[in-house]
């Protein structure tokens, strides 16, 4: 397997590396109750996903329980 001559400089390296930063992630906004989530995520108080901005559809994810946990 081939080897380098000679070595690469420590700006070569950073440069290259320099596009290699991951975003954080950025939160949106549900459509149905207006809280700031996740992409993909369903949100706590949220019961649906797939919900388009003032549309109807969407799958139930979990029933919603009236009961508070303590």
């Amino acid at each position: 397997m081939p080897n380098p001559k000679r070595r690469h400089s420590k700006a070569r390296k950073n440069k290259r590396r320099s596009h290699l930063a991951l975003d954080p992630p950025q939160p949106h906004r549900c459509p149905r109750s207006g809280v700031l989530t996740l992409s993909h995520r369903v949100s706590e108080d949220a019961t649906h996903y797939g919900f388009e901005k003032g549309g109807s559809k969407g799958r139930v994810v979990f029933e919603k329980d009236d009961e508070v946990e303590a």
